[in-house]
């Protein structure tokens, strides 16, 4: 049976929310973000992309290119709690889907166009969100997530457009070769060098071309740029979660002991989560006493994987649950409601040193070793428990700390 897959993101969600609380931001150039000269766009209305403006700039580049912008920090819980608000309609209206992002869903109508026209159908779902939500939002509708997402980058803003079973070079072959699914800058310049600036000069390209000069990767987007690339679509769990415990050899009531092992824990997952592209919207600690009763205490967060925000809501759990004051035997550490994230939603008191102070620690770590750097907070903890990665299949792997 011939796929219908549906894409649907929500159009320039943070400055969208910003605007439904605040209808005089409506039409005007707005940037959410860091709101001094060191912060960060997280986001830009389409105003404000005139001046070339984009997100992850400088915010004080962003202000100058584009001085009359209404520049807003940003509330993540409020963007929280409309990507939920998103994810409950879909839920009610598709049996099968997946949440790519805070703000970007795939859904397989494969079957429906027996029962409503797939189309319709995707029309009806999309109509309903802007009813339900006061968000605009588009699609892109055809056999496969990569024509269904270039599909949606140019049906906006608020719009939608379906590719027929067929028409996907066609549709594709005009596009600029930015405009498929993992060509980023460092490709696009190799691209470029090479004379190929449209899909359909790679369209004409033998695929060994494209290989030699880009590797595995030249032939992904040989096959995108043909229309014929058909990743999963992994559908949604909510539940979803990664979590690691420690079990003590000894009983223990040390107490910077126990801190010191949370907190390692919080800065592993937090790392854990940046590693496989994903953010998390609640987490949760546990307590076993040496009597074995055990205790849990959970905290919903604005979507992040951002360290300064997960270890401080860790330790805060750790706090209010460790009361009884008695011999611990297990500590442990959940999180839950993971979705892929492209970008940080709560860094928007961040400034660029941040931002570069965390990319440069998760290039160490993906070089050397999860263990090779870490924050004076959590040495101390030999070995905090056993991870399994949910994002690759890897087997469990033991988290063994340094000690100084």
């Amino acid at each position: 049976m011939e796929k219908n897959i549906l894409h649907l993101d929500l159009d320039t969600f943070f400055v969208s929310c910003e605007r439904l609380i605040d209808s005089r931001l409506v039409n005007r150039p707005l940037l959410v973000g860091g709101t001094g000269d060191r912060g960060v766009v997280a986001a830009c209305s389409y105003e404000t992309r005139l001046f070339g403006v984009h997100s992850g700039m400088s915010m004080k580049v962003a202000r100058n290119l584009c001085p009359e912008a209404v520049v807003i920090r940003g509330d993540a819980s409020i963007y929280t709690k409309y990507s939920h608000l998103v994810t409950e309609i879909i839920k009610e209206k598709v049996p099968v889907f997946e949440k790519a992002s805070v703000d970007e869903f795939y859904a397989d109508l494969t079957g429906m166009d027996k029962f409503h026209g797939c189309y319709k159908y995707a029309s009806e779902l999309r109509q309903n969100v802007i009813k339900n939500s006061g968000l605009p939002i588009s699609f892109g509708l055809s056999v496969n997530k990569i024509v269904s997402k270039v599909a949606t980058g140019e049906a906006k803003p608020n719009n939608q457009l379906k590719i027929d079973s067929g028409f996907e070079k066609s549709f594709l072959a005009p596009l600029s070769i930015r405009k498929i699914p993992s060509v980023g800058e460092k490709t696009y310049q190799i691209l470029r060098n090479l004379g190929v600036d449209k899909v359909g000069v790679v369209q004409q390209m033998p695929i060994e071309m494209m290989t030699s000069a880009l590797g595995a990767n030249g032939a992904t987007i040989w096959k995108r740029a043909h229309g014929i690339d058909n990743p999963p679509l992994i559908p949604f769990h909510e539940r979803k979660s990664i979590s690691t415990e420690r079990t003590f050899n000894k009983d223990t009531i040390d107490v910077q002991k126990l801190r010191t092992t949370i907190f390692a824990m919080a800065e592993n997952l937090a790392f854990q989560l940046r590693r496989g592209d994903k953010i998390a919207g609640v987490i949760s600690v546990k307590i076993r006493y040496s009597d074995f009763n055990t205790y849990s205490k959970q905290v919903k967060i604005p979507y992040s994987s951002a360290d300064h925000i997960i270890i401080p809501k860790v330790m805060e759990l750790f706090d209010q649950l460790y009361q009884r004051r008695l011999l611990v035997r297990l500590v442990g550490v959940k999180i839950n409601d993971i979705v892929s994230g492209h970008y940080q939603i709560n860094l928007f008191d961040d400034t660029e040193e941040m931002l570069s102070l965390y990319n440069a620690m998760d290039h160490i770590r993906g070089r050397y070793g999860e263990m090779s750097i870490m924050r004076a907070s959590s040495m101390g903890a030999k070995t905090i428990g056993r991870f399994r990665n949910p994002f690759n299949g890897e087997p469990p792997t033991v988290l063994a700390h340094r000690t100084q």
